[in-house]
């Protein structure tokens, strides 16, 4: 789960005083563990701590390249390459802490005439706190274009999933380490008011509307506001997730550069879920086969969150990027920010003829 800027705060914060205490009280004891367990441990109690609450709403998982993940970002994307492609995505948030938070997805999509639209599988994996908390995802989506005019096309798009949650109960509690020789008495924590695995159904929908260089689109993720709580007798809703997105391409006319070789790709990106609210804004440049663009990411209280520097390279079928989230926030001393990868592979076919294009966005 990720929360907002005010709630990660908190946590880095809170997960920052414990480790620095325990780490003294590794200096000036008997106790020998490693600076990493120590760290390791303080996280998971916090973690842990803030993920049973039945007070704390959850947040998605969070991608910088937004594109190169397109049907996480929006299930209309099913289909829109027309041809059969496949997308892999990883994500290292935060290394400061370690494998705190780290996220794979893989998914493939591809234009089908006999259901006469895009139908796509997307396959993501969450791993917080070390392994602490798991969270498997299986979707299939369905979409279906309806030209409007010549240069103008609407794509809607639904999405089926099933989660799999699952928690591990291997953690040192604040209860079990003596002064001295560290962790050697017996919780008091009760583990049979936990559930190890929650796994439920979610659907999410959306649309988007594209012409030859431009596109918008809205989704909604999390339709029925699934409880995701382990702690039994409460209930942890997942809050329904909005994102509206816009993007164009900008072709660069100059003697210089032969038609084509040049453009520019301004976008913008908003996600709100429950109390937590994300505007990004960046530009794509794109010459030849290369491709370097940033966003800034922050909210609308103008409190800035990251900058996210990108570079990719796309030769023929095959698209690579790389991305930096340098966090500008008081906590870029506590996360040294984030590393995603992204590689992308689409599939030689013959697309059927249609009445409308593909959409143009960027790849990453």
């Amino acid at each position: 789960m990720y929360f907002s800027f005010k709630n990660a705060k908190n946590i880095v914060l809170l997960s920052s005083v414990f480790y620095f205490a325990t780490k003294n009280l590794y200096n000036c004891t008997l106790w020998n563990n490693s600076n990493d367990m120590i760290r390791r441990i303080s996280f998971i109690v916090v973690v842990f701590l803030v993920g049973l609450s039945s007070m704390t709403k959850a947040q998605d998982a969070h991608f910088s390249q937004f594109y190169a993940n397109p049907l996480y970002l929006n299930p209309a994307f099913a289909g829109s390459d027309k041809c059969p492609r496949i997308n892999m995505s990883y994500r290292n948030q935060w290394p400061a802490l370690g494998q705190t938070y780290v996220t794979y997805s893989l998914s493939y999509d591809q234009h089908v005439r006999a259901l006469q639209g895009g139908a796509g599988l997307l396959l993501m994996n969450d791993v917080q706190g070390d392994g602490t908390i798991i969270s498997t995802t299986l979707g299939g989506m369905y979409s279906y274009t309806l030209p409007i005019t010549r240069r103008f096309a609407i794509t809607a798009g639904f999405q089926a999933a099933y989660i799999m949650k699952t928690v591990q109960w291997e953690f040192i509690f604040p209860d079990m380490i003596h002064p001295l020789y560290g962790p050697i008495y017996a919780t008091q924590e009760d583990p049979s008011i936990v559930d190890d695995q929650k796994n439920y159904f979610d659907f999410s929908t959306g649309v988007i509307g594209f012409s030859e260089k431009t596109f918008f689109g809205v989704a909604v993720h999390h339709l029925t506001e699934p409880s995701e709580s382990f702690l039994r007798g409460s209930d942890a809703v997942l809050p329904r997730k909005f994102t509206v997105h816009f993007g164009t391409e900008i072709g660069i006319n100059s003697p210089q550069f032969r038609r084509g070789e040049l453009s520019l790709a301004p976008q913008i990106l908003f996600h709100q879920q429950g109390d937590f609210q994300q505007f990004n804004w960046g530009l794509y440049v794109n010459r030849k086969a290369i491709v370097a663009g940033f966003w800034l990411r922050q909210n609308f209280n103008f409190h800035y969150d990251s900058f996210v520097m990108l570079v990719g390279f796309r030769q023929d079928n095959i698209k690579f990027g790389y991305s930096y989230d340098l966090t500008v926030s008081k906590l870029r001393n506590s996360t040294l920010g984030a590393h995603e990868v992204t590689f992308g592979f689409t599939f030689g076919c013959r697309p059927a003829r249609t009445s409308f294009r593909t959409i143009s966005c960027p790849s990453f």
